[in-house]
């Protein structure tokens, strides 16, 4: 039996969701954008610090509820797709989503919704911490492995970028399987530019709308939280609940409105998933592309600078410090909200039209050519 009195609250249901995280919200570990980014030049790892959550304006929530009313049933449709396809890839209906938080969160809780309704299967879903330079959470790994000893036990995420977070979930799960726990590192997603997941809906550089936001998207949860200040190797990694932020939640009302589509697009659903094999090749197309970017803007060429796609230009814009912001077409209704982001942060846009994903962040460094 699970222990959920030292996990942190979540403002979504206990019937969509478990996070597997330590409860971190009494602690104050927040920090603005420069220091954060004095720190990582001096070698800090982000998760050791949390950034100040930004508040919205209401001309960018305006973009994000019209993102929403514009994309709601494309994004049912897709998860539908990538549900039908783990279903497929699993051959058996026992299957435990891991969804990796924040981003992949909301996309495990659909997936849940979409399994139930439509494969009439109850898939447990738990949520956990993965950070590049540091792994997943071997902690809540092992616990998921010791409730569930035979299931198929499925990553998900939102969307890929470069491949970063793949290639840290395959080294994890190579570790894990030295110690039996029989685990696959193949990596579900909604939108997969990268190249670089094997099970996805599309690989076009597609808007998430849960990219516009942070906390008040995801269950007013934070981002995870690994500092051994607070921590014990015991422990799972860790998260704040922003109870402040409960007025501004739309994590249940964008789950919900998703939801509210399946039905309709479950014939476009079933039409696409015929079309796909059980899983996809690998090219990491977007690795390549990152690497050619850093070395053209960074004298170290500096790979972890580039952010690539739609959702990591976002969070780069929502959370970081971007030097400026590459973008394949400045009149393409998928990056409106980052040109909002963009005026109101005075960040600087070029325009690349034969980019190969529809936009780039590019971080602030000394090493920038």
């Amino acid at each position: 039996m699970l222990k959920t009195d030292h996990l942190v609250k979540t403002s979504y249901s206990p019937e969509d969701i478990t996070f597997l995280l330590k409860d971190m919200s009494k602690i104050q570990i927040e920090s603005n954008i420069d220091n954060r980014e004095k720190a990582f030049s001096l070698g800090h790892h982000y998760s050791e610090s949390l950034p100040i959550e930004y508040r919205p304006s209401p001309e960018y929530l305006r973009l994000y509820n019209q993102a929403m009313n514009q994309l709601s049933s494309y994004i049912a449709q897709l998860v539908g797709i990538v549900t039908r396809r783990v279903h497929k890839y699993a051959g058996t209906d026992q299957v435990v989503i891991i969804s990796l938080a924040r981003a992949g969160s909301p996309v495990g809780i659909l997936m849940r919704r979409y399994a139930r309704t439509f494969l009439g299967l109850d898939w447990p879903h738990f949520s956990v911490s993965i950070l590049r330079g540091k792994g997943i959470d071997e902690n809540a790994i092992k616990t998921v492995r010791d409730l569930y000893p035979n299931h198929h036990l499925q990553f998900v995420d939102g969307w890929t970028g470069k491949g970063a977070i793949q290639k840290e979930l395959t080294k994890s799960v190579q570790h894990l399987n030295e110690q039996g726990l029989h685990l696959n590192d193949d990596l579900a997603v909604l939108s997969d530019p990268g190249g670089c997941a094997t099970l996805y809906s599309t690989r076009d550089d597609i808007l998430i709308p849960n990219a516009f936001l942070n906390s008040t998207v995801s269950g007013l949860i934070s981002r995870t939280i690994l500092n051994n200040a607070y921590q014990s190797p015991e422990d799972f990694h860790g998260a704040k609940y922003y109870a402040e932020l409960e007025d501004e939640d739309v994590s249940n009302s964008f789950v919900d409105q998703i939801t509210a589509h399946f039905s309709a697009e479950e014939e476009n659903i079933l039409k696409q998933f015929n079309e796909f094999p059980v899983k996809n090749v690998r090219t990491w197309s977007g690795m390549q592309v990152a690497q050619e970017i850093a070395h053209k803007y960074y004298k170290n060429s500096d790979l972890t600078k580039v952010k690539p796609s739609i959702g990591e230009t976002t969070r780069t814009l929502l959370r970081r410090k971007p030097h400026k912001i590459l973008l394949r077409d400045e009149n393409e209704e998928a990056v409106k909200h980052i040109l909002s982001l963009c005026q109101e942060k005075n960040i600087p846009i070029e325009i690349i039209p034969d980019l190969y994903y529809r936009a780039i962040g590019l971080i602030e460094s000394e090493e920038l050519i």
